[in-house]
């Protein structure tokens, strides 16, 4: 196959419908409804390598108002890869990202094990490493203080969550916090939001994320009711290990270790709080 005459080009939304499907073969497990909140929140963020029409990798590049860029979703069909193709295709991508954001502005992403030495090369450094854990869903008695975010919540959630992400991603978690098959919860104290969490539908049981809490014991609540939503089905959440605190806590609830990635980032790592991490967003859009 000759690498000058793939072409790589935005993709549609039926091409990242592809794209999720590939993951979930992955054992990626994504949520049932991310295709559409990942389109949604930036159309323009996908890009991949066709053939005769025919999609044979793919990958997103998104960008949160310029002011900050995630890679994600980077998969070659299983047929075309060790060809050179998906090299051509990351350094396209994060070329076109840098092009899509700000001066000087970082991009991250989370790279598995096997490919993190590469990302390196390609100028990507390790923050910090993302373990996933499998709790299986239980019935809990959940503090008062959480509830179902709505609608008239969301302003005081999108400054919480940009204090935690480090950066606004407004258009996103419009569409994150009312997924069909998910539930929005806050934790308040005196009127003000202290933590949130977000569990849905995923190929496989449910995911939680993100959590973010101010403490160990307003995550334990969260958790316990995205536990009790779930029901008796197996519950992800992936943490960064960093956050001692997290990693006690899916201990107390006895989570099985699943995988890892690694999250790196290109330029100046975002300010994070990392004791108030105990579950990230996603592996796909950050």
């Amino acid at each position: 196959m000759n690498l000058d005459e793939i072409k790589i080009q935005q993709i549609t939304k039926k091409d990242l419908r592809t794209l999720v499907e590939w993951a979930s073969k992955e054992g990626w497990n994504p949520g049932k409804y991310d295709v559409d909140v990942f389109w949604n929140t930036d159309p323009e963020g996908f890009y991949g390598c066709k053939v005769d029409d025919e999609l044979i990798a793919g990958g997103a590049i998104i960008s949160y108002g310029g002011e900050f860029g995630f890679m994600g979703l980077f998969i070659v069909k299983n047929q075309y890869r060790s060809n050179g193709i998906g090299n051509k295709l990351w350094h396209k991508r994060k070329n076109m990202l840098i092009s899509r954001l700000k001066e000087n502005a970082s991009i991250g992403m989370d790279g598995i094990l096997a490919m993190q030495s590469y990302y390196q090369k390609g100028g990507f450094e390790i923050s910090f490493r993302d373990e996933r854990y499998e709790i299986i869903g239980k019935e809990y008695t959940c503090s008062q203080n959480v509830s179902t975010i709505a609608s008239v919540d969301l302003k005081q959630i999108i400054e919480f969550d940009k204090i935690h992400f480090g950066f606004q991603r407004t258009l996103f978690l419009e569409q994150w916090l009312m997924m069909p098959e998910s539930k929005a919860i806050k934790y308040t104290h005196n009127n003000a939001v202290v933590g949130y969490a977000v569990i849905r539908k995923a190929e496989q049981g449910y995911r939680i994320g993100p959590l973010f809490a101010h403490d160990e014991t307003i995550a334990e609540e969260l958790l316990k009711s995205c536990l009790n939503f779930a029901g008796e089905v197996p519950v992800y959440l992936d943490i960064p290990t960093v956050n001692m605190s997290a990693l006690n806590l899916v201990n107390k609830y006895n989570g099985k270790y699943i995988f890892e990635c690694a999250r790196m980032y290109h330029g100046t790592s975002p300010t994070y709080l990392f004791n108030n991490i105990y579950g990230i967003t996603s592996f796909e859009l950050g």
